[in-house]
């Protein structure tokens, strides 16, 4: 079975928290949360598991955990 891949581009530090589909497993992300101490990943991961449905605990960062393109995927199947 393969993994299911969600590449989200975010913007940290932003106005307001938003999740916006960009394409087929595409988001762009903007949060209110500082890149600092992993905080900015915690919201995005809490965004897209939210719109998904899923907890955001089953959720991972697998690329680009410094940087603003991440590739997220779900743990445990779908």
């Amino acid at each position: 079975m393969a993994a299911t891949l969600w590449r989200v581009k975010v913007r940290a530090g932003d106005k307001r928290d938003l999740l916006v589909c960009v394409g087929p497993n595409a988001f762009s992300a903007r949060v209110r949360a500082k890149p600092k101490q992993g905080r900015a990943n915690q919201s995005v991961l809490a965004l897209l598991g939210r719109h998904l449905g899923i907890d955001p605990k089953r959720l991972r960062i697998i690329k680009g955990s410094n940087a603003p393109s991440k590739i997220v995927t779900l743990l445990g199947g779908s």
